[in-house]
């Protein structure tokens, strides 16, 4: 009977189970980092009263997006959006990023403009700057790597573990709509690919193909904490759908949460467009992601 440990695939443990199995042995050895991995933001001592944030995030092409109905302007936006809805849902401001990109052959210096061009226009939104980057050739097609920096008032910055008992599950918007629009893209190419004479159907789904292609990360809802002088207890930004969000909170906080499916903040429209395709719209909301919306207690 052999003895040799079988090797663990990445598949059965999934994206955070392989974030445990690498980074669990590594220690904070700097009094400086105040937290590492485990939130949606890194910790670091600021100036007095203040924290850094730090966070990145990578979009891989035919993963994370495809260009055949990606515009690159909105894929440089989303990029930034991303990285700056991490920032927000630590109760933190974004200040600077920096962007580094794989890229092939294909690409002309005009496509990366205009890629840029969706970059400057995020840039302009949530007023960050752009101070630095990399380019590198790539063989698999377009790769960005994004970092954001931001601060945080020491008072004010939110974890995902203070959730409290009896504490309010509050979502800052609807969810389920950008896989939904995901899904009708992804629809149309497929009928494209089979005839291209036929033009794609996409009038009537501009809100759930904006989410998709062009998520707003949720300023607005810092603007109004700050000027409401409220500090949630907990809070995670929804990127991978609401149920691994809720998790994320469950386990960091160690609380369990009740969440009611009449309670689901579904759109109309998700809803409507749930059925004409034949899908479950709580499935949706709870496992589709890439929705953006700040989810607290």
């Amino acid at each position: 009977m052999s003895n040799e440990k079988k090797n663990i695939e990445i598949e059965a443990i999934g994206e955070f189970g392989l974030i445990d199995e690498l980074t669990s042995d590594f220690e904070l050895r700097n009094d400086s980092s105040i937290k590492g991995v485990g939130d949606d933001c890194a910790v670091i001592t600021g100036k007095e009263g203040e924290h850094k944030l730090m966070s990145a995030d990578m979009l891989v092409e035919g993963v994370h997006f495809n260009l055949s109905y990606m515009p690159l302007k909105s894929l440089g936006f989303k990029a930034v959006s991303v990285n700056v809805s991490d920032v927000y849902s630590m109760n933190g401001m974004p200040e600077q990023i920096t962007v580094s990109l794989g890229v092939s052959s294909k690409f002309p210096v005009e496509a990366l403009k205009e890629l840029y061009a969706g970059i400057h226009a995020a840039c302009e939104y949530y007023s960050v700057d752009l101070v630095g980057g990399d380019t590198t050739s790539s063989y698999s097609g377009l790769i960005i790597s994004i970092s954001v920096l931001g601060t945080a008032s020491k008072n004010k910055i939110t974890y995902r573990s203070g959730a409290k008992e009896n504490d309010l599950l509050i979502m800052s918007g609807d969810v389920g709509s950008s896989y939904l629009g995901l899904q009708i893209l992804e629809r149309e190419k497929g009928v494209f690919n089979s005839n291209p004479n036929i033009q794609p159907k996409l009038d009537g789904y501009d809100e759930l193909i904006k989410k998709q292609i062009q998520p707003t990360a949720r300023l607005d809802v810092i603007s109004m904490f700050q000027e409401m002088s409220f500090v949630p207890t907990s809070m995670i930004d929804v990127s991978d759908g609401l149920a691994s969000e809720v998790m994320h909170l469950s386990k960091s906080s160690d609380c369990s949460f009740s969440v009611y499916s009449d309670k689901l903040p579904i759109s109309e429209k998700s809803a409507l467009t749930a059925e004409e395709l034949g899908i479950d719209p709580f499935v949706c909301a709870l496992n589709g992601g890439e929705d953006y919306e700040l989810l607290f207690t």
